[in-house]
């Protein structure tokens, strides 16, 4: 997990992205930003952390069909599993953040303007890392709503 991109909420509907928000000009920003505005047109604020919004819009897709290279995570002993790509406007903030759909999820059931939700998602698992349960490292996903899971 990166620390402060998002919280872990107990269950699905506490998991949030968390961006910033100048108190100069309003602007959002995520991921976040802590050291001023990037507004080019601002003279600065106070930054402050801020919860984005759960739902947004499809505003963009792809899919991803080949094995990145280092530093992305991936065990090449493993076949590669191609996963969609989706870019999202949120709701309110008017931004748009990219992120890994659902698994399951491919780019014949996506389209744009489509609503999706951010939920919890697993982005690596260490079984022989640090405490009994080995190391899982937590991010982002989008999920079409009314899509079960």
């Amino acid at each position: 997990m990166v620390a402060g991109w998002f919280t872990e909420g107990g269950d699905r509907s506490g998991f949030r992205l968390l961006g910033t928000r100048c108190s100069a000009c309003g602007a959002v920003f995520f991921p976040r930003e802590d050291a001023s505005c990037r507004n080019p047109g601002c003279g600065g604020g106070d930054l402050e952390e801020v919860p984005l919004s759960r739902r947004g819009r499809i505003w963009s897709y792809t899919d991803s069909r080949y094995r990145p290279p280092s530093p992305y995570v991936t065990n090449p002993e493993l076949p590669w599993e191609p996963y969609a790509l989706i870019a999202v406007e949120l709701e309110a903030e008017r931004i748009v953040v990219l992120g890994q759909a659902v698994p399951g999820v491919t780019v014949a059931d996506l389209a744009v303007g489509m609503e999706v939700e951010v939920v919890p998602g697993v982005l690596n698992e260490d079984p022989e890392g640090p405490g009994d349960s080995g190391t899982t490292w937590t991010t982002w996903q989008w999920r079409p709503t009314g899509v079960a899971g």
